[in-house]
């Protein structure tokens, strides 16, 4: 009855099961989602509403006065803040990756808010142009931003962290376009943002190097939505179509007739194997590549809020999760089920009646425990109902028990990964992950998000139930104790932050103190090294006392130098924090270069957390060589990142990288060999970026030289090749070898044939031979072992084809005795070969040779 019950809340689309769990009752009061502009951040990330200005709506109680509202994502009350900020009507707003508000108005300027309703940056404006035709639209993605003006340009912002508009391609258009996507730069070969505009029968896309026609004669289209990786694009047609395709349009996935050609006001993807879309009508339709589409009906206005697995359904009194059922789930509750992990779970609940029907269940089960075990595991990671997550936990618990050689790790590992997201899950902490959800955020990130909304207590028992690092929970509430405290005596106030501090040992007082200090907490910044001195002794209570003040009465070079001859790398840092965020950047340089223990403290921290600070500092001090390595210690990490392999769009950042460390080794003429060795690598990771764009695919980017000009003439390419053997010089025997196994390889024979008739092979025939036979075509291979000069080389190749007699007779001319014993120990069992060189042998044996 209970897998029933849970299958009854599925919904299938063609093979495939989806189901709408109630996350949250919102607690949000009367907010209506029709009256108000949403920005809802994904992996469970908060919700903003202000009052949508462009409508004419009926005040309540309200104010006037429109209000930005923040929510977690169960409807409780985070921040507020009165919406003053001039420029025009409220354009965009969206969240990027580190949960920071974006405003965008009118006249191109972008606010910035922290989850307390903050300013946590300074604005930007988008540039002159943005300002004086006026934002139409914005367009987001992870940490970017499009807006599209009325003048019908376009500007990009590519990272939010180093806020530098720019300007894309004209897209040459007279009229505004249908409808607007962005494919995100993470899944472009170009590595840059590519913007696709709905105009008339097919779509523009804009690049900054310049504009594309694609899908001629598809369209027009009203709606368009991009999938999660990039690779699809779900349109809604002006004749009710929903089409599914490619983003290069080389293909249509499917397509499916809608019963109404209005276009819908929402476009998302559900995942990767559906798309939803929502009508005014307040129908909400799931459409997949095959079958019927399952459709859902709302008596209030919902926003669709895509996650990496499905789509959270914002509504004006619940929150939903629409996900297809994971293949585990099914497994064990699809009605009828007679799978391992089904059978497992049944036999639980005869356990628990005592029925003797559990053991003939295990019995069934016996060769297939483990898997079944695995399988329940697996469903209670997916489920958000803690009473099924427990009875799926136990039916593994009671697997487990029948099956010795489970690892108990992975049992013990969801445990931990439940406990985690059921405490964040309550609608006090409002964060619903799933459990794919979270294995992409990363616990680390989880935590950091916490503290930044306040939840230290969960971050730091999460911290310390996962075996991560408090320090940054504790450093995060002591500042914002200390922010949060104007009232309290600093004896008072210090009291309390010690007492949290001392659990975690070793924790840097210097940044606590220097956010006393801007904090204007004087004494709490005076004494806090004091108290350090209390708990661990480690360094002169004298200077303790001396370097603060020394600080506060603006002597910060003798500061310097008390905190250096104290030994404390704390103290220390806490006057170059002083100093850094007073003096500008050239004077800071020399203060800390004349002195080698500030410096290389100076250069440690800023290797972890300010690596482009560390460049000016290197260049300052004329050290090129270290900024070259950073630069390349900066490629690496590119080259590392799972996005950036297979010819991902992240390798046009690395070349750039490349390009400017050569330039720095070459200006110092102790690094000639680095220098010439990056422009090597930038010269080949240019040529396999064209060849991949040529060829449309990602297989060269990171191969050798030899792999590229083998890849090329695979590829029928040979052109390319020729090329690459020019531009590196490559030798012309090596070329031989390569073009050989590469012709082998596609078992292309008459080319092979051909190649070598051109001229004498620079290194003989051997290429040929190893090819053939490496490629198991011994017909191939007779062609040319004949022409091998060395009469060692042809009997040890007819021997590795098989032909005794052949390789007999070319070791009698070889006149070796260790390779004919060689031979026939290789070839003896074929009995006609162990004849033929016994008589050979008797022959030789007859001249003195053998």
């Amino acid at each position: 009855m209970t897998a029933v019950s849970v299958a009854g809340e599925w919904q299938l689309l063609y093979n495939r099961f989806y189901r709408k769990l109630a996350i949250y009752t919102m607690q949000w009061g009367r907010i209506d989602l029709s009256r108000h502009r949403i920005a809802a951040a994904p992996f469970g990330g908060p919700v903003a509403a202000i009052r949508d200005d462009s409508k004419i709506v009926q005040l309540y109680a309200e104010s006037a006065r429109r209000k930005l509202l923040i929510f977690n994502a169960a409807g409780r009350a985070l921040a507020s803040a009165i919406w003053d900020r001039p420029g025009g009507r409220l354009v965009g707003m969206a969240w990027t990756d580190d949960q920071v508000l974006v405003c965008v108005v009118q006249d191109g300027t972008v606010y910035r808010y922290n989850i307390h309703a903050e300013l946590c940056a300074p604005q930007f404006s988008m540039g002159k142009e943005c300002f004086e035709q006026g934002v139409v639209e914005c367009v987001f993605w992870g940490n970017g931003m499009v807006c599209i003006t009325e003048g019908f340009q376009i500007f990009c912002v590519p990272d939010f962290k180093n806020p530098v508009p720019c300007k894309l391609s004209d897209p040459g258009i007279d009229e505004y376009p249908l409808c607007v996507a962005v494919i995100d730069p993470q899944y472009t070969m170009s590595g840059n943002v590519e913007v696709l505009l709905g105009v008339g029968d097919h779509v523009l896309l804009v690049e900054e190097d310049g504009v594309q026609q694609l899908g001629v004669g598809v369209g027009p289209f009203q709606k368009m939505a991009v999938s999660q990786n990039g690779k699809y694009l779900a349109t809604f047609t002006h004749d009710g179509r929903l089409l599914v395709i490619l983003t290069d349009f080389s293909k249509i996935i499917f397509e499916y007739t809608c019963e109404s050609a209005l276009p819908p006001e929402q476009i998302s993807w559900c995942g990767l194997d559906s798309v939803l879309l929502y009508w005014d009508e307040r129908e909400l339709l799931m459409v997949g590549p095959n079958g019927n589409p399952v459709s859902y009906l709302y008596d209030e206005p919902i926003r669709l809020i895509p996650e990496c697995d499905g789509v959270r359904i914002l509504s004006n009194s619940s929150m939903e999760f629409l996900q297809r059922v994971p293949d585990s789930t099914v497994s064990i509750f699809q009605v009828g089920s007679t799978l391992p992990a089904a059978l497992l779970y049944d036999a639980l609940e005869h356990f628990d009646r005592c029925s003797s029907k559990a053991d003939e269940n295990l019995r069934l089960i016996r060769s297939s425990l483990a898997e079944a075990v695995e399988t329940c595991i697996d469903a209670a990671g997916h489920e958000f109902d803690v009473s099924r997550q427990r009875t799926l936990l136990r039916a593994a618990s009671y697997g487990r028990a029948f099956c010795s050689q489970f690892p108990r790790d992975h049992f013990q590992e969801m445990c931990k990964i439940l406990r985690v997201l059921n405490a964040v899950r309550n609608h006090e902490i409002g964060i619903p992950l799933s459990i794919q959800q979270y294995k992409l955020l990363t616990a680390p990130v989880l935590i950091g998000r916490l503290i930044n909304a306040n939840h230290h207590l969960v971050a730091l028992r999460i911290s310390e139930y996962l075996n991560l690092n408090p320090e940054v929970v504790i450093m995060h509430w002591a500042c914002a104790k200390i922010t949060a405290s104007p009232a309290i005596q600093d004896s008072a106030l210090l009291e309390i932050l010690l007492d949290k501090l001392k659990l975690c040992k070793g924790i840097s007082y210097a940044a606590i103190a220097a956010h006393a200090d801007n904090s204007g907490r004087r004494k709490t910044y005076e004494y806090l090294g004091y108290f350090r001195h209390c708990f661990t002794g480690t360094f002169n209570l004298d200077n303790a006392y001396i370097v603060p003040l020394l600080l506060s009465i603006e002597e910060d070079d003798s500061a310097l130098v008390k905190a250096i001859e104290s030994g404390d790398t704390d103290l220390v840092y806490l006057v170059l924090f002083h100093i850094w965020q007073k003096k500008p950047a050239l004077d800071f340089f020399g203060t800390i270069n004349a002195r080698p223990l500030a410096r290389d403290l100076f250069i440690s921290y800023s290797r972890y957390y300010k690596h482009e600070f560390l460049k000016d500092f290197f260049l300052s001090t004329g050290r090129l060589q270290d900024v070259a390595f950073l630069l390349l210690k900066e490629s690496w990490k590119l080259e590392k990142n799972p996005m950036a392999s297979k010819g991902s769009p992240l390798h046009g950042p690395r070349i750039r990288l490349i390009e400017q460390a050569q330039k720095l080794f070459s200006e110092t003429k102790e690094h000639n060999f680095e220098s010439k060795a990056a422009e090597e690598h930038a010269k080949l990771l240019r040529l396999q970026h064209d060849l991949e764009v040529s060829t449309k695919q990602a297989i060269f980017v990171d191969s050798s030289i030899s792999d590229t000009i083998r890849t090329c003439i695979v590829l029928g390419n040979h052109r390319e090749a020729m090329r690459v053997r020019t531009e590196f010089k490559v030798s012309e025997k090596r070329w031989y070898w390569l073009k050989a196994f590469a012709l082998a390889t596609v078992r292309d024979w008459d080319a092979l044939e051909k190649f070598s008739k051109e001229k004498r092979p620079p290194g003989g025939y051997k290429p040929f031979v190893e090819a053939c036979i490496d490629a198991d075509e011994k017909a191939e291979a007779v062609k040319y072992i004949p022409k091998l000069t060395e009469p060692r080389e042809r009997s040890e190749a007819y021997a590795r084809i098989g032909m005794a007699k052949e390789a007999a007779d070319a070791a009698s001319q070889a006149k070796d005795s260790e390779l004919f014993g060689r031979l026939k120990l290789t070839l003896a069992q074929n009995a006609a070969a162990s004849s033929i060189f016994d008589t050979l042998r008797d022959r030789l044996s007859f001249q003195g040779v053998y």
